[in-house]
């Protein structure tokens, strides 16, 4: 462990001393000693990841603390990687989205970067505690954190509202925790993890209830339906390089949280494997769904963090079922299909967030309905933004196949079971991927249509430089490497597989893996020799055409010259055709003004939409609580005799209570 320590040691020193440098150089310095930190931690957690030996270190407190483990395990390793590389990315990022804000008044970049070093230590810390109390002053580090990086632009007041309505969701998701972890405390008599095992042993039945609290709590912070609300909040809210660790790595703590109950877990019961299932298919369809809805580029990608929780969360309970079933192939590919997916969606889901914000900051928009025609500004960002659209589809030759391909090997087996129940509820799961892979499709050839091809709908200064810096094309490459490269070879991800498997997966037989990743490899072969015969044919019509003699026309417009962007697709009429029939689902509102007149001078058409949790659950609870709340309002009248009278009444009480007269 002493490289991991040192690794967060030197990320912190990073955040200290960037405070005391020039705005033109605190990302920099930040970006040097988060690389060594990097380098430490990788050089710990890899080995550990492809099986050495666990590492652990115990902080020794008084009671009621006591001893506090940190325990580098494999599957504590697989997310420390995510993070550490991710969070790298983000701050090398964060050079070039910044650099607009340095000097301005009321920006400070100061705290931006001490805070962000903070949050990248808090981070990595909640995959090796093993110790409740402990875990639960992180989490809330963590937690507060984010929601002060959130606050960058605290001006306006839509962000305030966002950063408030994200703590106020974390602060619920504590509470959760801490009720589970107090109430197996109290049966263990320790705070320690690894006496967690045995309580759930002991009681079968309390101990699905008490794992329900405990997916409350953390399926909050990951972002599984009902509660996700906050993320089309935040992640626009918040700087582009933060939405991508958010929701790239941060809300896949939620995950470990969960992913670390189930190793305490007995084989559990089918009520609990079915339910994370149900709700897990919910969020991949409403996500994708309200994603289509969206017209903010970044509200759009934060519902498809939700899509893909929803993914995610099919494989956990996909496994959950194999365990309750003893079937083991489902529980293996359940699993690995799940926690690989946490890995490629960490990498597409940063590499969007990055692209959409180089497009924000030389735009200043996120309304797709006012951009348009940037792939000719913005080449490379268009590129790497249409690799990550190509990963988030679970297309061929991209990371999210392999890891949704998994998932479906699960469901088949699944359905290939003696168990007619689980036979259909395979069946119409693998319905619900199949659909959320082509509402998916649907989304992102709207996002990047809208936004990189055609013309500019708005005449939108972009300023002398029309392409991203360095510091944040660079990010962007190699986040589109490991989105292909995992794509191509299958194979080297299975070595990553096995060790964090073997906790949530029991005592499978994991050879299985072995068969799968010679059928995956011979797949990988057949589609890059594809792609390579593609990529010739087109080169040698490149050269032959550049050989012949070209004359550029017009394009035949019927006889009508006068084509204007109002005539391309907008976003919204891309999406109408779906939209009418999911209507009951997105809540859509519009707002019409119709031509009168021969010659009208004015027509306009605006559709809206609003999540129908937020509109009849959140917004409504939202409500009643400040009419209750508003009810107290005159004790706080500002009278300081009437405060006085309070603390006499509170003193008076206490001593009642102390001479004995109230036992």
């Amino acid at each position: 462990m002493n490289l991991f320590l040192a690794g967060i040691g030197f990320i912190l020193l990073g955040g200290i001393f960037s405070l005391f440098r020039p705005d033109s150089s605190k990302g920099k310095t930040l970006v040097f000693f988060t690389g060594m930190g990097t380098l430490c931690i990788l050089r710990q957690s890899i080995p550990i990841l492809l099986g050495a030996v666990t590492d652990r270190i115990v902080l020794f407190f008084h009671p009621p603390i006591g001893p506090i483990p940190l325990i580098l395990d494999p599957l504590a390793a697989f997310f420390v990687t995510v993070i550490t590389l991710v969070s790298f990315l983000g701050t090398i990022y964060s050079i070039g989205y910044l650099r607009p804000y340095a000097g301005q008044k009321g920006y400070s970049l100061s705290s931006h970067y001490f805070l962000l070093s903070l949050f990248m230590a808090s981070m990595l810390l909640v995959p090796v505690v093993q110790n409740a109390l402990a875990f639960l002053f992180i989490w809330e580090l963590m937690s507060l954190f984010s929601f002060l990086l959130i606050l960058f632009e605290q001006k306006k007041s839509e962000v305030l509202e966002a950063g408030l309505n994200y703590l106020i969701a974390m602060q619920i998701g504590v509470m959760f925790l801490t009720i589970g972890f107090i109430s197996i405390a109290l049966k263990s008599h320790s705070w320690n993890f690894a006496s967690f095992a045995e309580v759930f042993k002991a009681d079968r039945s309390w101990s699905n209830g008490i794992f329900l609290v405990f997916f409350v709590g953390f399926g909050i912070k990951a972002g599984f339906v009902p509660f996700h609300t906050w993320l089309p909040k935040a992640h626009p809210a918040a700087p582009s390089h933060i939405s991508a660790m958010m929701s790239g790595v941060m809300i896949k703590t939620g995950i470990y949280g969960i992913l670390r109950m189930i190793t305490f877990f007995p084989d559990p019961s089918l009520a609990v494997g079915y339910g994370v299932l149900f709700i897990a298919v919910a969020s991949g369809i409403l996500g994708v769904i309200y994603a289509i809805a969206e017209h903010d580029l970044k509200k759009l990608l934060a519902y498809h963090s939700v899509e893909n929780i929803g993914i995610i969360g099919m494989g956990i309970g996909l496994g959950l079922l194999g365990l309750s079933y003893h079937n083991p192939l489902l529980a293996i590919f359940g699993f690995a299909g799940g926690i690989l997916h946490v890995w490629n969606h960490a990498l597409f889901k940063g590499l969007l967030f990055f692209g959409a914000g180089a497009v924000f900051q030389k735009t200043h928009q996120r309304n797709m309905e006012l951009l348009g025609g940037l792939g000719k500004r913005m080449p490379y960002t268009a590129f790497f933004f249409l690799i990550g659209s190509l990963a988030i589809c679970g297309l061929p030759l991209f990371n999210g196949f392999i890891s949704e391909f998994l998932i479906f090997i699960s469901l088949l087996n699944g359905f290939r079971s003696h168990q007619p129940f689980l036979s259909a509820v395979s069946v119409l799961s693998m319905g619900a991927m199949a659909t959320i892979g082509a509402l998916a499709l649907l989304c992102f050839t709207k996002a990047f249509g809208v936004v990189f091809l055609g013309k500019p709908r708005q005449p939108i200064a972009i300023g002398e430089t029309s392409e991203g810096t360095p510091s944040m094309l660079l990010p962007m490459g190699i986040l589109g490497f490991f989105c292909l490269g995992l794509g191509v070879l299958p194979q080297l991800i299975f070595s990553i597989l096995r060790y964090p498997l073997a906790p949530l997966a029991r005592s499978a037989d994991f050879s299985v893996m072995a068969d799968l990743e010679k059928t995956l490899s011979h797949l990988a072969f057949v589609l890059c020799l594809l792609a390579g015969l593609t990529v010739i044919i087109y080169g040698v019509r490149s050269l032959c055409l550049k050989k012949s003699l070209i004359q550029k026309h017009r394009t035949w417009d019927c006889g009508y010259p006068a084509t204007t962007t109002r005539m391309q697709y907008t976003a919204a009429s891309y999406a109408a055709p779906f939209l009418s029939l999911a209507e009951f689902l997105v809540n859509r509102t519009s707002h019409k003004i119709k031509p009168e007149e021969l010659f009208p001078q004015k027509a306009s058409y605006q559709s809206h939409h609003r999540d129908i949790f937020e509109s009849y659950v959140f917004t409504p609870a939202g409500a009643a609580i400040r009419g209750f709340l508003g009810l107290f309002r005159g004790i706080q009248s500002g009278n300081i005799q009437q405060y006085i009278l309070y603390g006499l009444i509170f003193l008076v009480g206490v001593l009642i209570w102390t001479i004995g007269v109230i036992p």
